[in-house]
């Protein structure tokens, strides 16, 4: 398959519970709720997003990336409730070696353990591995976020290892990320199927 991947074209995936679509500058006044009476959301975060300014700068360093053809950050919106329900980006991208990470992801609490992740995962997967022709997504986060590992594994990815004191967090201490990942072969292999099943 050959990879097409169009940073600038505006690519949205849907199913019948949830939309992504690109992440635009005005969305800061969708988000805007969350970033100043849900700030805990960010606390495994290496970027500040709690308060308005944060926000606005969180907004803009990921359209610059999007720019750079680096991230493709999408804006998560519930089609059960009608309402934002977060954001969540492809980053990393490697069309030569065919792989990419999906992260930078967040819901507001009122969406969390709705079932609402499970369709962006599934989404962002299949976009991934039988759109992009992407032969591994990766997933990382902080080694104590059993919430966001747990989910992980839920929908089928494999733990890699644990790369000790690798980032800074946004409070400033050192943290050691754990490496998750699900290979085209795997999501050929079952793990498609089973997360479909549980959507």
């Amino acid at each position: 398959m050959s990879l097409s991947f169009d940073h600038t074209k505006e690519y949205v995936l849907e199913d019948e519970c949830v939309l992504l679509r690109p992440l635009q500058t005005d969305d800061c006044n969708n988000l805007l709720l969350f970033s100043l009476n849900e700030p805990e959301l960010w606390k495994y975060s290496l970027v500040k997003v709690a308060g308005e300014e944060n926000l606005k700068n969180y907004i803009n360093a990921a359209l610059e990336a999007r720019s750079a053809g680096k991230e493709y950050p999408f804006m998560v919106f519930d089609k059960r409730t009608h309402e934002f329900a977060g954001c969540t980006r492809f980053y990393d991208i490697s069309l030569l070696h065919k792989t990419l990470e999906i992260g930078y992801t967040w819901y507001g609490k009122k969406f969390q353990g709705t079932g609402l992740n499970k369709h962006c995962k599934y989404l962002l997967l299949q976009f991934a591995f039988e759109q992009l022709g992407m032969e591994r997504v990766a997933f990382k986060a902080d080694n104590t976020n059993e919430r966001s590992i747990a989910a992980m594994k839920s929908i089928g990815c494999v733990v890699e290892g644990v790369l000790r004191s690798s980032v800074i967090k946004a409070d400033g201490v050192r943290r050691d990320s754990i490496v998750l990942s699900i290979l085209k072969n795997e999501w050929d292999g079952g793990v498609k199927e089973r997360l479909f099943e549980r959507l």
